[in-house]
């Protein structure tokens, strides 16, 4: 894989820009080891705890609580300081969704598979996970229709089978829908969530990103990496060490809050995640991409707010 770092990095750009018409690189991290860019806040004139001109602020559909029309929708979005949103799919309107990004000018930056936590890719059953591969794929072709350039997946359930088993099940199946996204310029990008899959979930917080690492490379392609969540697995291990370990392999981000003290998870200003680590590291892996609010929403004021958390978190504010 390291060898290969150049190539995907050229190669990541390159498609991406084209996918997404020249706006904002969304999901394209700093495709380098973190050895080589220790220096590269500084040299790049950026502070150490500012993601400025690096992060740009997405979030999910059904945290939208605000009535009237998708267009309406994407509107008080926007007017609430974000500059994206995900879609979920299947299920997506497609053409309703492009009306509401040309009357509010509010882009679609990836979707979220709506089916991958029912309809797994770890399922014994091989007619399940055929289904698993068509939900994905569905998504890949209406997340391109849409000019979005990224699937948030969750990669199966670890209570599938033995660790083995839904490693290779999971591996196998998703690799299936690597050309498709290469074709078509769109990323998977998995999400570290807690399905008991690459982590130890009766473990402590002394936990590292192994795992994730090791299944991101066995899939070996530029079309597969992370969509890493800064709060799921605070309750396991360091946030910024993860982001750390991950590296490249870093295409976008979800954000929430945990309380290790509380063990549950909160809004994004409250809990004890190291936001001043986390900002560190991603500034480390050369993180440029996009951040996608995954809390409970609300209406405008609410959305308001927690775009504000996020600018402070990322210390964009």
């Amino acid at each position: 894989m390291k060898n290969n770092t150049t190539n995907r990095r050229g190669f990541l750009a390159t498609s991406t820009a084209i996918a997404m018409g020249g706006a904002a690189l969304g999901g394209l991290s700093g495709i380098t080891h973190r050895s080589k860019f220790l220096s590269a806040p500084k040299s790049l004139g950026q502070s150490d705890e500012s993601l400025q001109g690096r992060l740009w602020k997405t979030l999910k559909i059904g945290m939208v609580n605000v009535e009237g029309s998708l267009v309406d929708k994407f509107k008080a979005v926007k007017l609430a300081g974000f500059e994206g949103i995900e879609m979920d799919s299947p299920g997506m309107n497609v053409e309703e969704t492009r009306r509401a990004i040309s009357e509010s000018g509010l882009p679609v930056d990836g979707t979220v598979n709506s089916t991958h936590w029912q309809v797994r890719h770890t399922d014994p059953d091989p007619d399940v996970r055929a289904r698993a591969r068509e939900s994905l794929e569905t998504a890949i072709r209406d997340t391109h229709a849409v000019g979005g350039h990224s699937v948030l997946l969750v990669a199966g359930h670890g209570q599938d089978g033995s660790p083995a088993e839904c490693w290779e099940r999971a591996r196998d199946n998703i690799a299936l829908s690597i050309p498709l996204a290469a074709r078509l310029g769109v990323q998977i990008v998995i999400e570290n969530v807690w399905n008991h899959f690459m982590y130890d979930h009766q473990g402590d917080h002394q936990q590292t990103a192994d795992d994730y690492v090791r299944f991101v490379d066995e899939l070996n392609s530029p079309w597969v990496g992370m969509q890493f969540d800064i709060g799921n697995h605070w309750k396991y291990g360091s946030m910024g060490d993860w982001i750390r370990q991950l590296g490249r392999r870093v295409y976008k981000l979800d954000i929430k809050g945990f309380s290790r003290a509380q063990g549950r998870f909160t809004r994004i200003s409250e809990g004890d995640i190291d936001y001043a680590d986390v900002r560190r590291a991603l500034l480390e892996i050369n993180f440029h991409g996009w951040a996608a609010a995954e809390v409970g929403g609300g209406d405008l004021a609410e959305l308001t707010r927690i775009s504000q958390e996020m600018d402070v978190a990322f210390g964009l504010a």
